[in-house]
C-alpha cells in the first residue's frame, strides 16, 4: 500500500499582504498571522521537472475538506511547530473570492513570537498548503500539460522560509503517468466507439 504522506503535494506563493494584526481594540488581543494560502484561477509556474505541467486552483477546490477536516497550521510544514488548527478556533479558513483566506492564532511560546518578528520584517512573505488530490482536470495547452485542481483534501497550511515542494521526481511521475493513462483510457474508448459506428454503418450498406 503506497504511504499517505508520499502522496502529500505541497504548493507555495509569495504573499505581499501575510501580515501580522496585533493592533486590535482590546487590550487582552492576541496577535493574528493573515494572508492567503492559495490564490484561485492563478497559473503556477511550471512544475514537474522531466514531466513539466502548470497547475491552478479552481475556485470550490477547498470547500468541502475546510467545513470537514482537521487542519493544521504550521511553520515550515513542521509538525513539531503547531501555530493553529481548525478544530481548536485557533486556524480559519475560508474561501473568498480571491482563494483561500488563513487566519491564525500562534501560541504564546517564543518561537512563534520569532516568527511574528519574521514576518513583520518581511523575511518570511511565503505561504505553503499540504493536500491531496480528490478531483483534478488534466488538458494539454501552448505546448505543455495543464492541470486543475478541483477538489483537495486540506492537511495543512504554513508560513515558510523557502518554497516546499514536497514531491519527488518518482511522485510527479506517479501524477503524470496516472493522467496518460487516463487519457489513453479515453482515447481507446474513443477509438471502439468509431470502429462501432463504422460496423453498424457497413452492416446498414
Amino acid at each position: 500500500m503506497e504511504n499517505k504522506e508520499n502522496q502529500i503535494e505541497r504548493r507555495t506563493i509569495t504573499l505581499k499582504e501575510l501580515r501580522i494584526i496585533d493592533e486590535l481594540p482590546t487590550s487582552n488581543a492576541e496577535p493574528v498571522i493573515e494572508g492567503y494560502a492559495s490564490v484561485f484561477d492563478s497559473w503556477s509556474e511550471e512544475l514537474g521537472g522531466e514531466f513539466p505541467f502548470r497547475e491552478r486552483v479552481v475556485k470550490g477546490a477547498f470547500e468541502e475538506s475546510i467545513q470537514r477536516d482537521d487542519i493544521r497550521a504550521l511553520f515550515n510544514h513542521d509538525p513539531n511547530y503547531v501555530l493553529g488548527r481548525n478544530t481548536s478556533n485557533t486556524l480559519s479558513l475560508e474561501e473568498d473570492e480571491k482563494g483561500l483566506r488563513v487566519r491564525i492564532t500562534p501560541p504564546q511560546t517564543q518561537w512563534a513570537k520569532d516568527l511574528l518578528v519574521s514576518i513583520k520584517r518581511g523575511d518570511i512573505t511565503q505561504m505553503s498548503f499540504g493536500f491531496t488530490v480528490i478531483l483534478d482536470r488534466w488538458s494539454y495547452e501552448d505546448n505543455i500539460d495543464i492541470r486543475e485542481l478541483l477538489k483537495v483534501k486540506l492537511y495543512d497550511v504554513s508560513p515558510v522560509t523557502f518554497p516546499a515542494y514536497s514531491q519527488t521526481e518518482c511522485g510527479i511521475r506517479t501524477i503524470f503517468e496516472r493522467h496518460k493513462e487516463a487519457q489513453k483510457s479515453k482515447d481507446k474508448n474513443k477509438r471502439n466507439l468509431e470502429i462501432k459506428k463504422q460496423k453498424l454503418k457497413f452492416m446498414e450498406d
